[in-house]
């Protein structure tokens, strides 16, 4: 008996899309189909379509660039279109789809600020179709391991979180040369990278924020703090640099010698205008890079988080503390360079723990749960609730607009808390 395939269409075809064309010609081809591609870069356009060829062994799909996304929703009639653009054009595209009659995937975050929010939390409602968000670090086993630890009340009634994110000077550093080094098409590492982390504690202790306070600086990257990182030599990129220059820098990348690289970014420059490989020492980067907010949450649970960008070593710590006890996290994740290496490692850990801190008995370890696939084997487990039938489960992984605009608001309150100096309540920012 044949399964009716769902369709697809896909715009944005940087390295952010490969999880879901994976998926979609990989382990969920039976229900899924991809019908077209879409992006500003006809040369990116080409160059995922011959991934699609050669390496996943599809055949060459119908592209569109950007200008006609409209052409090719209306000759494709998708069943959902999936969105995996630069962060500030997300609303745009899920916008345009929706008042057109599908439902939209996207990557997280949902979006950039709060009067982007508001246009698509009206939109959803005022056309009923549906939103769902990527956040595949709430799929990860680890991740549904510490869920069900509170869910049996291991730790009593959770009362605070510490959640400390570090990336390092590969992962971290990359930030800062691409298109997330200006807050107006990121909103900064508060929206674009902890809206992971503000998912995961909404989703561990089914709450949402209620008052947000942060600061937030930049302390390392950026011209002015060039001279004291012994910056002896100014530039604009780093193909700027000879390949033995860009060797002995620790910021540099050489996107002439890896092939995704290159062909996603560097050969598109002549029809993109975009240039990946910016110096994190230039004179135009406008997010911060040491980070620190508290978060006070409707069940009175207390988060203080912290992100910097530059540490020695990637991963993260998280402490959950409990009228019972408390439970310890500790992860050292792999050093990557988006788009640069193999999608199905990508934040894959090295090494993990999970201590279990019982009061007035003896602190335990338990086994940490690891499956193969990108973020510890989240990207799997998401791809299948996507393309397949949502399991329904008590954890509830699926991850709505609503999911979305909670995550996302968290970080933008902070940003509002930044520049202001006061505290903000997320929900006061938008209209529910």
């Amino acid at each position: 008996m044949s399964t009716k395939k769902k369709k697809y269409v896909l715009i944005g075809t940087g390295g952010r899309c490969r999880c879901f064309i994976e998926g979609i010609y990989g382990p969920h081809k039976d229900k899924s189909e991809l019908l077209a591609l879409c992006d500003m870069s006809q040369t990116r356009l080409d160059f995922t379509n011959q991934m699609i060829k050669n390496e996943l062994g599809g055949k060459l799909l119908p592209t569109y660039l950007h200008t006609d996304f409209e052409k090719m929703l209306d000759k494709h009639k998708p069943d959902c279109v999936i969105v995996t653009t630069v962060d500030r054009t997300h609303h745009e595209y899920m916008i345009t789809a929706m008042r057109k009659g599908y439902d939209v995937l996207t990557e997280k975050p949902m979006t950039v600020d709060a009067e982007k929010v508001q246009a698509l939390l009206d939109v959803q409602k005022e056309t009923g179709k549906s939103i769902r968000v990527a956040f595949n670090y709430r799929y990860a086993p680890c991740h549904s391991q510490i869920k069900e630890l509170i869910l049996d009340g291991v730790v009593g009634e959770v009362t605070s979180i510490h959640f400390e994110w570090l990336l390092n000077t590969v992962h971290g550093a990359d930030y800062y040369r691409r298109w997330h080094r200006n807050k107006i098409n990121s909103g900064g590492l508060l929206v674009h990278k902890s809206t992971h982390h503000f998912d995961l504690v909404n989703f561990w202790i089914s709450s949402e924020a209620d008052e947000v306070f942060a600061y937030g600086d930049r302390l390392f990257y950026g011209k002015e703090n060039a001279e004291k990182r012994g910056v002896t030599k100014f530039y604009y990129r780093s193909a700027d640099l000879t390949p033995k220059e860009i060797e002995e820098d620790h910021f540099a990348i050489n996107m002439a010698e890896n092939p995704r690289l290159k062909g996603l970014y560097l050969d598109a420059e002549k029809d993109s205008g975009y240039i990946r490989d910016r110096s994190v020492f230039g004179d135009d980067i406008g997010i911060e890079d040491t980070m620190g907010v508290l978060v006070k949450y409707k069940n009175k649970v207390i988060l203080t988080y912290s992100l910097n960008s530059y540490l020695p070593w990637e991963g993260y710590n998280v402490v959950i503390n409990g009228t019972k006890g408390r439970i310890e996290y500790h992860a050292v994740e792999k050093v990557y360079i988006n788009s640069g290496g193999d999608s199905q490692n990508e934040g894959a850990l090295l090494g993990r723990s999970i201590r279990i801190c019982p009061l007035f008995e003896q602190p335990y370890n338990i086994d940490v749960v690891i499956e193969p696939g990108g973020h510890a084997g989240g990207d799997p487990r998401m791809l299948s609730d996507i393309f397949d039938e949502p399991k329904i489960t008590r954890l509830n992984h699926l991850a709505t607009h609503i999911d979305g605009a909670k995550s996302a608001l968290i970080g933008i309150a902070a940003n509002k808390s930044i520049a202001t100096g006061l505290p903000v309540k997320p929900n006061d920012l938008v209209k529910w």
